[in-house]
């Protein structure tokens, strides 16, 4: 007498089968992992290369650094390349702070008080992030001119703040909606002020989105390079990006190619480095708010 397996039965698959399809899909996402590494990481590292070659050496294919220092010597002892390290710095941390300091009393305003048109008032700082920075371009230049700013650091600042404090008014407003209504209630019950509740009670509690929101400033501001370039003229005054633009128009590098990814290392290293430390904090300032709009 002959038995007959169920349909269920005859498709069972062995858990051999199971097992090679989670070791496949293991190998699928870390090839894919892979790829996307190789990716993003590629051109940097073939800047990387290219900064260690002087001459003829640029144009070879090899993948392997010769690890020759001439271009960052060279960059490190020009005054004005230095010079230009210094006024970022000086611009793009001086912007942070302004940034945070406006974003932190607005965010509190737009993310826990209750007052008419504040929804529409969130639509046009929206609205002001997205507006391309030539767009203003002209606007920017006549302020600038009219306050004395022009071919000073200063007008940097002002002009970097129009896209650095409304991003950082969105994502302060999405994390400061996030802490619960009890804390300010109980604030208020004690006589405390708005003023005192921001600054005693919540700003303490807000070092990962301060953290977050003010590193990610600080890169927009420490990359830009359009209003550096037409804001600012004369070399003690300029910034990162616009020094390492000139440098292809500088009589003595034969070939520029090399100093140019030289100081493109020099300046991206300190950022890589920040923002490997600071990662963690990144993700968790930009997702506040995300699933409570």
């Amino acid at each position: 007498m002959t038995t007959t397996l169920s349909r269920p039965a005859r498709c069972r698959r062995s858990p051999r089968f199971y097992r090679w399809q989670r070791r496949a899909k293991a190998a699928g996402m870390i090839a894919a992992g892979l790829l996307v590494l190789v990716y993003t990481l590629f051109p940097y590292y073939w800047a990387l290369v290219s900064s260690f070659r002087s001459g003829v050496a640029l144009f070879s294919p090899s993948l392997v650094p010769s690890f020759d220092l001439t271009h960052y010597k060279a960059l490190l002892a020009d005054p004005v390349f230095t010079g230009s390290i210094v006024n970022s710095l000086i611009v793009a941390g001086s912007t942070t702070a302004i940034s945070l300091a406006l974003a932190t009393m607005a965010a509190y305003a737009l993310g826990r008080l209750s007052f008419a048109g504040k929804a529409a008032m969130l639509l046009a700082i929206l609205m002001v992030s997205i507006f391309p920075q030539i767009a203003v371009m002209s606007g920017m230049f006549e302020l600038v001119r009219w306050l004395g700013l022009y071919n000073r650091i200063g007008a940097l600042i002002l002009a970097y703040l129009i896209f650095t404090v409304p991003f950082t008014v969105w994502v302060l407003t999405s994390f400061m909606r996030e802490f619960p209504r009890e804390l300010e209630e109980a604030a208020i019950m004690d006589g405390c002020s708005h003023w005192r509740i921001l600054t005693r009670i919540l700003l303490p509690l807000m070092g990962p989105a301060l953290a977050s929101t003010g590193l990610l400033s600080f890169i927009l501001a420490w990359n830009e390079f359009l209003f550096a370039l037409t804001f600012i003229l004369s070399d003690e005054n300029r910034t990162v990006p616009v020094a390492i633009g000139l440098i292809s128009g500088n009589s003595r590098y034969e070939y520029p190619f090399g100093p140019i990814m030289a100081a493109s290392i020099i300046v991206t290293l300190p950022l890589i480095v920040l923002v490997l430390i600071f990662q963690r904090r990144i993700v968790t300032g930009l997702t506040a708010g995300a699933v409570k709009g």
